[in-house]
């Protein structure tokens, strides 16, 4: 059976008036359906690029990126992506924000709606449908862009660093609210993080960059002896300490 994701000698360079800079080099993974996989890396190792390969913003140079068997480009991907910023607009009411995606693609039908409303009951903003972003906490706000991103139903979920601009006492909260959506709603998903505790506590693979031009160094996979696994439980777990010290020698050591 093939992975939902294969990537294989993945490479990628940027061209300016100042010539070439290799920021992948020869990246292969795979990604099975339902696995959670956390990216991390020195500032500058390409993650953010990779993500924008993964999900068809860029083309590899070298390499090929194939979803469900097929390549990427003929495969229909439905891939979601939540980006840093929760780009809400304060014009539009929460529940008109987190059904944008849905009314651009013209998808606004009865059984997408409803997914929509059960969501905003679940995950606790039904009550605030008619609210208005900046009436929301940085938390709040954080989920009501998961939901605007997983009501267009993606196979595959990409996160770019969905907690930096939250503080560290939020993010801990959101960082678990996220999971366990996440889980609950069966997704495979991909995160791209500097914070190593977010990668380990979250993630079912840990893969390692080294520093420009990015490359793996390391597939860590993580497993906690825990029950209805959760962030803030695998951050108290004795095996936690074990994968940090791992992947933060991996990351002061590599290339």
């Amino acid at each position: 059976m093939n992975p939902l994701l294969k990537l294989e000698d993945v490479s990628y360079s940027y061209h300016d008036v100042n010539g070439e800079t290799l920021a992948l080099s020869n990246i292969s993974f795979s990604l099975e359906t339902g696995e959670f996989l956390a990216i991390v890396g020195p500032s500058g190792c390409g993650k953010s690029t990779l993500l924008s390969l993964i999900c068809g913003l860029l083309q590899p140079e070298e390499g090929t990126i194939s979803f469900q068997g097929m390549p990427l480009k003929e495969a229909g991907a439905n891939i979601g992506y939540m980006l840093q910023k929760d780009h809400l607009f304060e014009w539009r009411t929460v529940y008109s924000n987190v059904t944008l995606g849905l009314e651009i693609q013209k998808k606004m039908t009865p059984d997408r709606l409803s997914n929509v409303d059960s969501m905003l009951k679940a995950y606790g903003l039904s009550s605030f449908k008619e609210a208005r972003p900046s009436q929301l906490s940085g938390g709040m706000r954080q989920r009501a862009a998961l939901i605007r991103t997983l009501a267009l139903e993606p196979d595959l979920l990409l996160l770019d660093e969905p907690f930096s601009a939250l503080d560290y006492q939020t993010r801990l909260s959101v960082c678990d609210d996220i999971s366990a959506i996440i889980k609950k709603e069966e997704k495979t998903a991909i995160l791209v993080t500097h914070d190593l505790s977010e990668a380990i506590s979250m993630a079912d693979e840990v893969l390692v960059l080294s520093r420009r031009p990015g490359c793996v160094q390391r597939l860590v996979p993580i497993s906690f002896a825990m029950e209805n696994r959760t962030p803030m439980g695998s951050r108290n777990a004795p095996e936690f300490k074990e994968y940090f010290n791992l992947i933060w020698k991996e990351l002061n050591t590599g290339g």
